[in-house]
């Protein structure tokens, strides 16, 4: 039977408990249950009334490809609503083998505390001291870690802006080479476990995996789910070959790449930052084209980018970090690009909201349109806690943009736009727009249908069939969060008849419970109106679920607007 582990942080106490009425969720749907019936709705992010939640998938541990993400939830600091922020790396399938769906951390110490480290194993679960890694960058906190605890070990952990509760603040999880180098970057999730003066979190003495009831019908799901990860040409040829950076290509040429902050849909260099072109350096340097975020992942999109010394600078460069620091700013060297990534991995940020807060900083004339270097000088003043530009900076788009009186802010609920823009994929533009999330593209991904021609079609540029597509895609997003399986997973999916009934083959194997692809549905629904009703009660109404009256402006090259109300937007909290 799986547990809970609940750590109160001011206390330093802790207990291990059944699951009770959270039994048989996991995910997304574990985090934002809690949340949504233990966190008062208008409690301060940072106050000791929130809580964060860590939680592994429904199927996470077991043998089942592509299924070791992590859900980190929370009130966000950074939209004030509730938030889930997915992640890769070894952290999630560590948890699972200590028979943990998830670990609840509780109340806060008095502010300026020293901080702690957690380690949980086996045995039980210690506090340690953290001082000696104050403001240290997570590739220095997890290197000091494993040597400590082993390579076996997993850790998560925040870098300054953590610590220093910056509402941008990520959670970076090492990845199975031990490179913090994946992120629970969006919604300020870093700032909440800073706020409970909490550094790291560690897994040691991992036990067994997961029990699975029914291990004949769980490996003959487990095969077939292989065959249809493995069958389609995204998953099995786009991904792995170029990573999530292929669509740079794809979505330039659609004219819905965001350039000089939302000012056009092409950019005239985006063959120097395209998937194709990271490829060429990383093979000319001797990195690694692909390879998985987390164990047992059979996508592998990915990568080990090298710096021009031919030493590794960093990974997981993906799509909308190469755009954001790219396009977004009218930077073409992929150098310049990388190092930035490394910085927000090392500092603990989000990469779309640094992008669009640096995006800030050119509109206000403290940095010059392009001027990369200077982008990455000004990204360092994070690092320093008294400083006063880094602390605006850590502070998002939208925190930069009032102190700068800068009006094009591209922020929805107070989270930044990512990399696809609204007016040319309408179907995300909704999604930006509804998702409890604030503007956040994976939680309805419609370029699948807009652009990728995946699941079907519908036109990017025609606001027909945008509102169902965009619901219908949260409500499976919301699922598969839950699950524990990569959402990239989707797209072959999306194209199979028997996709879904795979992922409940595999957990009705697993669990011993049936589960149907009707409560696949159910449970999306489920986990979309507890987020709902929690930002409701927070102060949400349907004005908050609409786009920046900038986008009204025509887009290049295909001069589309933003054509939707707030009103239009309601259909999609209908469940």
């Amino acid at each position: 039977m799986s547990r809970l582990l609940r750590v109160n942080t001011k206390d330093k106490t802790f207990a291990f408990s059944d699951m009770g009425p959270y039994s048989g969720m996991g995910g997304r749907a574990l985090t934002s249950r809690i949340v949504s019936r233990e966190v008062p709705p208008t409690c301060h992010p940072l106050g000791a009334k929130n809580k964060l939640v860590i939680a592994t998938g429904m199927i996470t541990g077991r043998p089942a490809g592509s299924s070791g993400r992590l859900s980190v939830g929370a009130k966000s600091p950074l939209t004030g609503g509730i938030k889930e922020s997915n992640v890769g790396g070894s952290f999630a399938q560590r948890l699972a083998r200590l028979d943990l769906l998830g670990i609840v951390l509780e109340d806060k110490p008095e502010y300026g505390s020293s901080p702690s480290y957690i380690v949980i194993g086996k045995d039980g679960v210690t506090f340690e001291d953290a001082s000696d890694m104050q403001y240290l960058g997570t590739y220095d906190t997890v290197k000091r870690l494993l040597d400590k605890y082993g390579e076996k070990s997993s850790v998560l952990c925040i870098g300054p802006a953590g610590e220093t509760m910056r509402q941008n603040a990520s959670i970076q999880v090492a990845d199975p080479e031990g490179r913090p180098a994946r992120a629970a970057g969006r919604g300020g999730m870093g700032a909440v476990l800073g706020s409970k003066a909490i550094k790291a979190v560690v897994i040691v003495d991992t036990g067994e995996a997961p029990p699975i009831v029914d291990k004949e019908a769980f490996k003959a799901a487990s095969k077939r789910w292989v065959e249809i990860i493995k069958g389609h040409p995204v998953t099995a040829e786009g991904l792995p070959g170029f990573g999530t950076a292929v669509l740079v290509n794809v979505i330039n040429e659609a004219g819905a790449l965001p350039t000089k902050n939302f000012r056009e849909g092409r950019f005239e260099f985006a063959k120097d930052i395209s998937g194709e072109r990271m490829v060429e350096i990383i093979k000319e340097r001797g990195g690694k084209v692909k390879e998985g975020c987390h164990a047992g992942c059979i996508i592998q999109c990915s990568q080990a980018y090298h710096g021009p010394d031919g030493k590794y600078l960093t990974s997981g460069f993906e799509y909308e970090t190469v755009w954001g620091f790219g396009a977004n700013l009218l930077v073409k060297d992929y150098d310049q690009m990388a190092m930035l990534d490394r910085l927000c991995d090392d500092i603990g940020l989000d990469t779309i909201e640094t992008a669009n807060t640096l995006a800030m900083l050119m509109e206000a004339g403290i940095l010059n349109w392009g001027d990369g270097a200077a982008a990455i000088e000004m990204l360092k003043q994070v690092y320093d806690p008294k400083n006063p530009m880094g602390r605006i900076i850590g502070g998002g788009a939208e925190y930069t943009a009032k102190a700068y009186g800068v009006t094009r802010v591209p922020t929805v609920k107070g989270q930044s736009l990512p990399a696809y823009d609204p007016r040319a994929v309408k179907g995300v533009g909704v999604t930006y727009c509804t998702t409890p999330q604030g503007a956040d593209h994976t939680a309805g991904y419609s370029v699948c249908q807009n652009i990728l021609g995946v699941g079907g079609k519908v036109d990017p540029l025609d606001k027909a069939g945008q509102v169902e597509l965009s619901k219908a895609l949260q409500i499976a997003t919301a699922a598969i969060d839950a699950t524990g399986f990569c959402l990239f997973v989707a797209f072959p999916v999306l194209d199979t008849a028997d996709g879904v009934q795979c992922m409940c083959d595999m957990i009705t194997a697993a669990s011993g419970n049936p589960f149907h692809p009707e409560d696949f549905l159910k449970l999306g629904r489920t986990i979309l109106q507890d987020e709902f009703a929690f930002n409701q009660a927070a102060g949400f109404t349907s004005a908050h679920d609409q786009l920046p009256e900038f986008f009204e402006e025509p887009l290049a090259p295909h001069n589309v607007t933003w054509d939707f109300t707030a009103a239009e937007m309601q259909a999609v909290k209908a469940m």
